[in-house]
């Protein structure tokens, strides 16, 4: 049985094979936080959920529920961001990276409302 080698193209170079690629040493390698601040957030996100539900048990009504409402489920939010998602150990620009489109967001919402509101009250001006 005869074997065949690869034929290269006529006028191709063969290069010489590439070096190995060495990852560059990180320095917070195995790097973890402890576990009591793990504990210490669950706990806290367990007190906040259970105020949360405290507020709809109380029966609180209008803006004070719904204030209350939003105000524990954002601290839930920026808890569960800061430290379980490592936000809260990362330098500044990523911070401000990815807090500063949905702060923008909120931003833009609260103008178009109040456009809205004086649109509503000027209608119920001059229509009513």
């Amino acid at each position: 049985m005869k074997t065949h080698r690869r034929s290269q193209a006529p006028g191709a170079t063969r290069y010489p094979p590439a070096p190995p690629i060495r990852q560059a040493p990180v320095a917070h390698a195995g790097q973890q936080h402890p576990i009591g601040l793990y504990l210490r957030v669950w706990l806290l996100l367990f007190v906040l959920s259970t105020l949360s539900y405290g507020v709809d048990y109380v029966q609180l009504q209008g803006l004070l529920r719904w204030s209350l409402i939003v105000t524990l489920m954002l601290a839930k939010a920026g808890l569960i961001v800061a430290v379980f998602m490592h936000l809260a150990w990362e330098r500044l620009a990523l911070i401000v990276a990815i807090l500063l489109p949905p702060l923008a967001v909120l931003v833009l919402v609260g103008l178009m409302w109040a456009e809205g509101l004086h649109t509503f009250v000027t209608r119920g001006l001059f229509f009513n």
